[in-house]
């Protein structure tokens, strides 16, 4: 007789808002032991909102978050601030001592970050020397040298080099635990996620089995049986799809536009995050909220239509 599944987390009608604008809407689900979960939205949408609630660092409005018993979190962020610049590379995984235990198995600490692609004598330079590709590394190699068994990460393939890159996605796929992963990196989230959760821009999340591509193709099934007629098919036909030169030009343009529109609203949920901010007059404070708001909902528009023109291209 097979075991049931262990639940790692599980999320009962949670919502938040922030003035008038819905960042999460009425969510429920739970997440299985070894399960990899990738978010998937423009910036602004909610996706860092459920994060914080999920890790205790935000209060629902309403809802509960539930994590599994012997749970032990790691968010990959708050490792950042926490490196020892005048520290050796290998005294900011482990001090006092030249072995660290990974998974029961004892291992020199140099042998250890060899895996991390440090020679020994870059294992012993100070951090404040390290380059970006490097630090990055590090603190991968203190993620994956903590005993946890939910790991949160919030965008980890920024900044990254390929090397970097393929060495995470390898250590991710091979990480016996569940994962949170949020990333605009859709290749990233092909290769390692089981399943993934699209934020429409509402505070709605809708789940889908796979990866990015895997959502796009489900995407576009549920789309054609809405469109289809109430008769019954009884073959389907493939149609095949080409872009128009103007539809190929605007998929061309979408990135940058995309990008823009997410800086613009960054800098807005920068400035409302101050205090100050609500020191101003209410018309004033009413003002930049709605302008949040109408960004929030043309990225979304944005992204639905590079999906639908990107769907389009052949694979």
């Amino acid at each position: 007789m097979a075991s049931a599944a262990i639940t790692a987390l599980s999320v009962s009608d949670v919502s938040k808002q922030f003035g008038g604008l819905v960042a999460v809407d009425h969510v429920s689900f739970e997440l299985g032991e070894n399960e990899v979960l990738g978010l998937i939205g423009p910036n602004g949408v909610g996706k860092t909102t459920l994060l914080k609630i999920l890790l205790g660092e935000m209060p629902p409005q309403s809802g509960e978050v539930m994590l599994g018993t012997k749970l032990t979190v790691a968010y990959f962020d708050q490792l950042r601030s926490a490196l020892l610049p005048e520290k050796s590379v290998a005294e900011n995984v482990v001090q006092g001592s030249d072995t660290i235990d990974i998974n029961g198995n004892k291992r020199h600490i140099i042998s250890y970050l060899g895996d991390f692609l440090f020679t020994p004598e870059r294992a012993r330079t100070p951090v404040k020397a390290l380059s970006g590709g490097e630090c990055n590394r590090l603190l991968l190699a203190r993620l994956f040298s903590m005993p946890t068994n939910l790991l949160v990460l919030d965008e980890p393939t920024n900044d990254l080099d390929i090397e970097t890159l393929e060495l995470l996605e390898e250590l991710l796929c091979s990480y016996q635990g569940t994962l949170l992963i949020v990333s605009h990196d859709r290749t990233f989230l092909d290769n390692v996620v089981t399943s993934t959760f699209i934020f429409s821009g509402d505070g709605k999340i809708q789940e889908y089995v796979g990866g990015y591509h895997d959502w796009l193709r489900q995407r576009q099934v549920e789309d054609t049986q809405k469109k289809a007629p109430s008769k019954v098919i009884e073959k389907p036909v493939k149609v095949t799809v080409k872009l128009s030169y103007n539809e190929q030009r605007e998929l061309s343009q979408l990135p940058q536009k995309i990008e823009a529109l997410e800086k613009e609203h960054a800098a807005l949920e920068v400035l409302t995050a101050n205090p100050e901010f609500y020191q101003q007059a209410s018309d004033e404070i009413a003002k930049t909220m709605e302008k949040m708001e109408r960004l929030a909902r043309e990225l979304e528009q944005t992204y639905e239509r590079w999906a639908e023109l990107d769907g389009k291209k052949p694979n």
